[in-house]
């Protein structure tokens, strides 16, 4: 079979027991502690591979044992040729009821700082009815543009705005400080530190926003960019493909908005790309709704620290039960946008 075009319009409606309760949310919770806590022995000995293979292991398994029929839509890991959860890949149960979900999955997002032993690696799962996310397997890369302002609150007297991103970008600035009544000086907008973006940093400076820029932890940055007050306005430039789709389910749970566009880097991704249907042109931008078809009750992201990060709330490293506290273990912070306020720590008993 040839490969499927993009997806255009709405998706089919979601069955009634589709989404994500509590009983589930505990799952995928636990899910990502469980990975978070087999990573954690390899976290600074320099072994990025070692990293995610012990958290695809743990994930797998225990995503497995979920009461749900899932997908996975994606998998991080192809464009870095890494351990990784395959687009395609079944998981869960799969009863009769069973609920029919999406998973965008990313087993140790930031896996080069875990193995350094530096802050902002996670695990993160994003969870979404079938159907409702995007499919971009061919493209590798992204041209994003994430902010906690709501795209229809995106409009002054000109309109809603340009659609090309990196025009798009400073008239932003403007927007947000218009909406925060301050100057374009305390806009903070995130840049991944790469060739690549100096557009993107020369535009936001132009406009006259602040610019921070970052190595590694796009996905950790946009979490705090989608919550209004957490540091960061905006999230801009091109980066994975991958992480745009996860994000764009924490950010539509959060209420932001997150627009972005195929941006090949190599001859080969552009074929891809171009025979997959999508578009490049720098007009030829998906919306929210593109990347993710449903609405903010229907999806969750979960997350489990691998190292101390900031997903607008400050999650610490994984650590050991506090003594004398019976059956030793060890404790790992973890947070969803179904509670965003409230992070926890889940405790994981040894193996015996």
């Amino acid at each position: 079979m040839g490969r499927r075009p993009p997806r255009r319009g709405a998706r089919p409606p979601a069955r009634q027991d589709e989404g994500v309760d509590e009983r589930l949310a505990e799952g995928f919770l636990l899910a990502c502690a469980e990975a978070a806590a087999a990573a954690a022995p390899h976290v600074g000995r320099g072994d990025g591979h070692a990293v995610d293979e012990a958290a695809v292991r743990a994930l797998r398994s225990a995503l497995d044992r979920l009461p749900v029929d899932a997908e996975v839509v994606v998998g991080e890991g192809e464009k870095d040729d890494a351990p990784m959860l395959a687009p395609g890949e079944r998981l869960g149960r799969r009863g009769a009821d069973a609920p029919a979900l999406d998973l965008a999955i990313d087993p140790v997002d930031g896996t080069r700082l875990a193995a350094a032993g530096r802050p902002g690696s996670l695990v993160v799962v994003s969870v979404a009815p079938r159907g409702a996310l995007a499919r971009l397997g061919a493209a590798h890369y992204l041209e994003k543009l994430a902010t906690w302002l709501p795209a229809e609150r995106q409009t002054d007297a000109s309109g809603s705005g340009p659609p090309a991103i990196i025009e798009r970008l400073p008239w932003l600035v403007g927007r947000i400080a218009a909406e925060r009544r301050v100057a374009a000086g305390e806009v903070v907008v995130a840049v991944q530190d790469r060739p690549r973006n100096t557009p993107y940093v020369e535009a936001a400076r132009a406009a006259g926003a602040r610019v921070e820029l970052f190595e590694h932890g796009d996905v950790e940055r946009t979490f705090r960019a989608a919550r209004r007050g957490h540091g960061i306005d905006v999230v801009a430039g091109i980066g994975g493909a991958p992480e745009g789709v996860l994000t764009a389910v924490a950010v539509r749970a959060l209420g932001g908005d997150l627009r972005a566009r195929p941006a090949p880097q190599s001859d080969a991704e552009a074929a891809r790309v171009a025979a997959a249907g999508f578009g490049v042109d720098a007009a030829h931008v998906l919306g929210l709704h593109a990347l993710c078809a449903a609405n903010a009750a229907e999806v969750a992201t979960f997350c489990a620290a691998v190292t101390a990060c900031d997903v607008s709330v400050p999650l610490p490293a994984p650590g050991p039960v506090d003594a004398p506290a019976p059956g030793g273990g060890i404790r790992i912070a973890v947070w969803s946008t179904l509670a965003p306020l409230a992070p926890a720590r889940l405790r994981l008993l040894d193996a015996e």
